[in-house]
C-alpha cells in the first residue's frame, strides 16, 4: 500500500493501491442513491428503538416511548373474543347437557371450543386424533367402551374430577388388587379364561380351572360374566377392547403387578364452560352413548365378540 493516488488509466478511477499478480484494485465509489438508503436505515433504527421496545435489560426490554406492546394486544383480541362470546358460554354453564344438540348454535359453539381446549390439555395423552396410547395405557376416546359411562354428564363428571386424583374428594376412583399371592399356575389358569371370554386363543382346561377362581377372585369386580361394573370402574373383559394388551401374557402382567391410570381434575383449571364444552367435543367423537348409564349396570356386551375391535382401548381404563 501507498500514500501515492493512482490512477487506473483504462477506467480513469482511483485504485486501493492493493495488487494481487498485476491486478489493481479499483476504489469504485458506492452509487448515492445506496449510500443514503443506507443513511436512512440507521437513522431509522435510531428512532425505533427509541419509540418501540427494544434494548434488553436485566428486569425486562426498554418499554419505548410509545409503550407498544404486541402481548397487550393479543390480551385484548382475547377479551375482545370473550365479550363476544360471553353470552354462550354463560348458557352453556347451566344448559342441560342432555339437551345440548337441541340448541344448534349452543351445541356448535361447545363442540369448536372443546376441539381446542381437548387439543391443548388432553391431546398430549389421548393422542390428538383421541385414538389413545395403547403402549402408555392411554383409552381410546373413539369407541364405545366405556368403565364409567359415556354419556355426556358422564364424561363431563370425569373430566371435571378426574381419575384416581387424591387432589379431588369426588373423583373417580377404583383399585385392582394384585394377585401376586396366587400360584403362578392359579394366575396362569385365570388368564386363560379371560382370553376365553373374549374369543381369543386358549387352553380349554386351563380355563375351566380358571373358571372357578374368577368366580371366587374376580367375578365381585367384573361380574360373573366378566362384563364389567360402571359402579367400581371395573372394565368389561369379555369384549375385544384392551388397553394394556390381550395377549397371555400381558393379562398375567395384570395380574402379578395391576397398572393404573390417573387422570387430572380439570375444573379448577378449565372451568365449568369448557368443562362442559371438552365433554360435548369428546361425547361427539363416536363412543359417546346417549344418557347416563345407571350405575348399577354391567357394561353392555359387545355384538361379537370373535370381531376385532377398530383400535385398541380400554381393558383398564383411567379415564372411562
Amino acid at each position: 500500500m501507498t500514500d501515492t493516488r493512482k490512477i487506473d488509466p483504462a477506467t480513469n478511477t482511483e485504485t486501493t493501491g492493493h495488487s494481487w499478480d498485476g491486478i489493481e484494485e479499483l476504489n469504485t465509489p458506492l452509487p448515492r442513491w445506496w449510500l443514503w438508503t443506507f443513511y436512512a436505515t440507521i437513522v431509522w433504527g435510531v428512532i425505533y428503538t427509541i419509540l418501540y421496545p427494544a434494548w434488553p435489560l436485566v428486569p425486562g426490554a426498554t418499554a419505548g416511548l410509545l409503550g407498544y406492546s404486541t402481548r397487550a394486544e393479543v390480551a385484548a383480541e382475547i377479551e375482545r373474543v370473550a365479550l363476544s362470546n360471553a353470552d354462550l358460554e354463560r348458557r352453556l354453564t347451566s344448559v342441560d347437557l342432555t339437551a345440548l344438540q337441541d340448541d344448534e348454535p349452543l351445541h356448535r359453539f361447545a363442540v369448536q371450543a372443546g376441539r381446542s381446549v381437548f387439543a391443548a390439555n388432553c391431546s398430549q395423552c389421548h393422542g390428538a386424533g383421541a385414538g389413545g396410547v395403547v403402549a402408555s395405557g392411554y383409552p381410546n376416546l373413539l369407541d364405545d367402551d366405556w368403565l364409567w359411562g359415556g354419556s355426556i354428564d358422564d364424561i363431563a363428571y370425569t373430566v371435571r374430577h378426574g381419575i384416581r386424583n387424591e387432589e379431588d374428594p369426588d373423583t373417580r376412583f377404583s383399585e385392582m388388587p394384585p394377585f401376586d399371592w396366587m400360584d403362578r399356575s392359579e394366575q396362569d389358569a385365570i388368564a386363560h379364561f379371560v382370553r376365553s371370554l373374549s374369543d381369543l386363543a386358549h387352553d380349554p382346561v386351563a380355563a375351566d380351572t380358571g373358571a372357578g377362581l374368577f368366580a371366587d377372585n374376580c367375578s365381585s369386580c367384573h361380574g360373573e360374566a366378566g362384563q364389567g361394573d360402571r359402579t367400581l370402574g371395573a372394565p368389561n373383559l369379555a369384549d375385544a377392547i384392551w388397553l394394556r394388551g390381550s395377549s397371555h401374557e400381558a393379562i398375567l402382567r395384570q395380574l402379578g403387578t395391576p397398572r393404573m391410570g390417573v387422570m387430572p381434575a380439570w375444573q379448577a383449571r378449565l372451568g365449568e364452560a369448557d368443562v362442559r364444552a371438552v365433554a360435548a367435543y369428546v361425547h361427539g367423537l363416536g363412543g359417546g352413548e346417549a344418557t347416563a348409564a345407571d350405575p348399577s349396570a354391567p357394561a353392555p356386551a359387545p355384538a361379537s365378540t370373535a370381531a376385532p375391535a377398530p383400535a385398541p382401548a380400554a381393558a383398564d381404563d383411567p379415564a372411562r
